[in-house]
């Protein structure tokens, strides 16, 4: 079997997603984009301009990625969730690249709610079923916790990747 090409894509505003998104992409090898935003967020001002953003479903402005999704396996995608709701950096990075996406797997970072609902809306801003979700606190983020949820949300994800390898080999078999 041949390994699985393998991106991890994110935003963070505060740091935590990109602390999960580098624990990621170290556990399954896979190689990481930060999705840059062209606006501030940084102090009152930016805190204020992201759940505004987040309470409307708007986009924000992003820089264009370095990597091109459509090279990869699976992409695997985190976003902080906003006033219950995915970020508007990932929000812009789905609606640009939903269509250039094979398969997709979801992670969010949230502080005390928000996860499920996020992630039930970057599954229907993608349009594909991820071949998994997690959701992780900031807590668990900052004090290492996150460990086993991550290491069940990886297995998973090489569980399915495998399914899906055995499969395709199953039917090159038949023809």
């Amino acid at each position: 079997m041949t390994p699985n090409k393998i991106l991890v894509v994110f935003y963070s505003r505060s740091g935590t997603t990109r602390k999960v998104a580098s624990v990621l992409a170290r556990m399954l090898g896979a190689d990481v984009e930060e999705i840059v935003d062209r606006g501030a967020r940084g102090g009152p001002f930016g805190y204020v301009r992201s759940l505004v953003e987040a309470m409307h479903a708007r986009p924000s402005q992003i820089a264009p990625p370095k990597h091109d999704a459509s090279d990869y396996d699976l992409v695997v995608i985190g976003s902080p969730v906003w006033s219950g709701t995915v970020s508007s950096p990932v929000r812009a990075y789905l609606y640009a690249n939903f269509e250039r996406l094979n398969r997709v797997a979801f992670f969010c970072c949230f502080a005390r709610r928000g996860g499920e609902s996020a992630l039930k809306e970057m599954n229907a801003l993608c349009g594909a079923a991820p071949l998994a979700e997690c959701c992780v606190t900031a807590r668990e983020a900052r004090h290492g916790d996150a460990s086993r949820v991550l290491s069940d949300f990886v297995e998973r994800i090489e569980r399915k990747l495998a399914e899906i390898q055995q499969l395709g080999a199953n039917q090159r078999e038949l023809t």
